[in-house]
């Protein structure tokens, strides 16, 4: 229903046209009346109405006075001029102001009908072309946004679209990133978010994002700098805080393509995103986020699966259970589990490489240890196993146990022994991008009982001990002078030379340039 405005400053006026007209009837419903031109203005761009009676002569402001100032603030609405008298140059100023009808007192009752009727009548007419137009925007923009993420889209093919057009479809920006996204719980009744609650931000008119599906996929079109801005922020505490049960983040899984500045290389952050939201089975435990930066790592090695890598894994685990060798147990499976990081192959042949190496290892084991006290799952107990895992972390986690199991059984090996091999480990590793959810599956261990554990006998957590390793290992490079700060950063595992610099001060209490130019001095 449209909205009406009455505005006189004779009360008995305004009463008659509040009851002389079915304004129900006509498809108007009141939400204000003003009785001097200031209250009428306020009320009009307060309000916005669609119908406006406006008394010509009024109090503090006159009825064309009302009609400029309101033009002026962007009011598009209809008036109907009401006059005690007949004044043509009224009228024309009137007229100048989009004013349709003049109309003198006393008021002809049949003559205001035919005035509403017609307003009505072109305001629905106006109405339904907006909505037109609109439909016609939303079908475009459809389309085009189908162009843009699969690279048909290109500027050559514009089909005469302006500048103006993208603005009006809402698609103009200074810079773009392609997130997608995919529900992160297995159960039908994990909850899901929208994606604007977990910006905390609006998005009206969508200035922000775009929403939509693209091959099946929940992709997010990120629009303009505050949006990207509040994503980063949004990634940077999730991303560094634990997830907690129920939170958004516990039923999410999202995968960013980098930012870009212009419509036609939308396609590349898209083609990003959607090769990493294909990289889930890798990620490690409680990770439910993956962006373009870790791209290089993926594609730099192309490796394939063959049966002379799962020979060598099998026997080299094989070898080293014979010999109670935990550590190589452990340095091999993270080995392994980096090397199927690498492959080219499907997430299909990386799990049945798995399940041939495990079943492998258990025939090896059993001829080896025929009187073993460690009962092997069954054959068809580990494929179905293998087989609805999710992730690599948790076949790996599972493999791990079992290899636990078998040790175990001729070992008598204390917790302290184990937190001897985890320090030889880290201490052998620590220029990778070692983590405590990665390390503890490999030593039979659930990460949270393992940080706990180590924090209690090592007496600082895993992090900050994985920390004092790199920087200790850090001040020996710094000592030769032929190799440059930032190839100390990637050499001691921190891949970010700027978050080198923050560690090394935390912990020396000078910057890395500043320990190298007092090494000198001490000379």
């Amino acid at each position: 229903m449209e909205t009406l405005l009455i505005a006189d400053d004779e009360k008995n006026i305004r009463d008659g046209l509040k009851c002389i007209p079915d304004w129900e009837a006509l498809g108007f419903a009141l939400c204000g009346e003003a009785a001097n031109g200031e209250e009428a203005l306020s009320l009009i761009l307060k309000s916005r109405p669609s119908l406006v009676l406006l008394d010509i002569r009024m109090p503090k402001l006159t009825g064309i006075d009302i009609i400029r100032i309101a033009r002026e603030q962007g009011y598009n609405g209809r008036f109907i001029i009401l006059s005690g008298y007949s004044d043509f140059s009224y009228a024309q100023a009137a007229i100048r102001y989009g004013v349709e009808y003049y109309l003198t007192k006393p008021i002809d009752e049949d003559e205001l009908l035919d005035a509403i009727n017609t307003i009505r009548e072109s305001i629905a007419a106006e109405h339904q072309k907006s909505d037109s137009i609109a439909l016609y925007r939303e079908k475009a923009k459809d389309v085009i946004l189908h162009e843009l993420v699969t690279g048909v889209w290109s500027g050559d093919s514009a089909n005469g679209l302006s500048s103006q057009d993208f603005q009006n479809m809402e698609l103009a920006a200074d810079i773009y990133q392609v997130v997608i996204y995919e529900k992160f719980g297995l159960l039908p009744s994990d909850k899901s978010y929208h994606f604007a609650d977990l910006l905390n931000i609006t998005n009206n008119g969508n200035h922000s994002f775009e929403s939509f599906q693209e091959d099946s996929r929940n992709v997010i079109l990120l629009k303009g700098s505050f949006a990207l801005r509040r994503f980063e922020e949004f990634l940077s505490h999730y991303e560094k805080a634990e997830i907690e049960e129920g939170s958004p983040m516990d039923s999410l899984f999202l995968a960013y393509g980098h930012p870009v500045r212009s419509l036609d290389e939308i396609y590349l952050s898209y083609e990003e995103a959607s090769a990493l939201i294909r990289r889930r089975f890798f990620c490690s435990q409680g990770q439910h986020t993956l962006g373009y930066h870790e791209l290089p790592a993926m594609t730099s090695h192309r490796l394939l699966i063959s049966d002379d890598k799962l020979n060598e894994y099998c026997s080299a685990l094989t070898n080293y259970l014979q010999a109670n060798n935990r550590k190589q147990v452990a340095a091999t499976l993270f080995s392994m589990e980096e090397y199927l990081y690498s492959v080219d192959s499907t997430i299909t042949s990386i799990r049945l490489f798995l399940t041939d190496l495990f079943l492998q290892l258990k025939e090896n084991i059993n001829k080896l240890y025929s009187n073993a006290r460690v009962s092997f799952p069954s054959n068809t107990a580990i494929i179905d196993k293998i087989e609805h895992c999710h992730y690599l972390y948790e076949i790996i986690l599972y493999l791990s146990e079992q290899v636990k199991a078998i040790m175990d059984s001729s070992d008598n090996s204390s917790r302290d022994t184990i937190l001897d091999d985890i320090l030889y480990y880290i201490d052998n590793n620590y220029q990778n991008n070692i983590k405590l959810e990665t390390i503890a599956p490999l030593f039979g261990y659930n990460s949270a009982y393992l940080g706990k554990l180590f924090t209690k006998l090592i007496g600082e957590n895993f992090n900050s001990y994985v920390d004092h390793r790199r920087i200790e290992h850090s001040k020996k490079l710094l000592e030769q002078q032929n190799i440059k700060v930032y190839e100390v950063s990637e050499k001691v595992g921190y891949k970010n030379v700027d978050y080198f610099h923050k560690k090394f001060k935390k912990y020396v209490g000078i910057s890395p340039a500043e320990y190298r130019k007092q090494l000198k001095l001490d000379e």
